[in-house]
């Protein structure tokens, strides 16, 4: 139960928090854009990235670089955070994934995907997210070492390319610090009522 007046963390206070989480993330984690074209689709995709810590991302395919001024308009400036590769085949990007030692996991719909809070997310991984029309390329779908889905129950059958970067850049760390026992000082604060 919280007492006193509720009010937003003043900046620093947001920095220590954020840096209680930092202390404890140690998992590394990529990601691969397959032909995601929409500029506020990659800009909102390097935000989120880098706000999870992300260290790095392939842009395979014909994926809008961050260049792109619509796509600096969403990043804000985030793309300096995380370290990219613009036009790369997508099947060298998994390679290259693969061979700095992650598990690469595409983010589809497929007959053999597993339900994302099913996945074990709570390692180094690279996650692979296809374009807003089509998805992953079959030849994408053939070279990853995984596929996992976000299941839903509304009447709608896919979510924004974005939207769901989020949801899967989420779900991958809350795993790693559910498995670390991480609470911050703050959550530590309000558990003890």
């Amino acid at each position: 139960m919280t007492t006193g007046t509720r009010r937003q963390l003043r900046q620093t206070d947001v920095k220590r928090l954020n840096r209680t989480w930092r202390r404890g993330t140690e998992k590394r984690l990529a990601l691969i854009l397959e032909s995601v074209t929409g500029p506020f689709n990659v800009g909102s995709i390097f935000r989120t990235a880098a706000a999870f810590g992300a260290e790095r991302m392939w842009l395979a395919g014909n994926t809008t670089p961050p260049t792109n001024p619509k796509v600096q308009k969403t990043a804000l400036g985030t793309d300096r955070l995380v370290p990219w590769e613009e036009a790369v085949p997508p099947v060298d990007a998994i390679r290259e994934a693969r061979e700095a030692g992650y598990t690469v996991i595409a983010v589809e719909l497929t007959g053999d995907a597993v339900p994302l809070h099913r996945a074990r997310l709570d390692r180094d991984v690279c996650l692979v997210l296809g374009s807003e029309d089509h998805g992953c390329s079959p030849a994408v779908l053939q070279a990853v070492d995984e596929v996992i889905y976000i299941p839903q129950v509304g009447r709608v059958g896919s979510f924004n390319v974005g939207v769901a970067a989020a949801i899967v850049l989420s779900e991958t760390r809350r795993q790693e610090w559910a498995a670390a026992g991480l609470a911050p000082a703050a959550e530590a604060r309000d558990d003890r009522g």
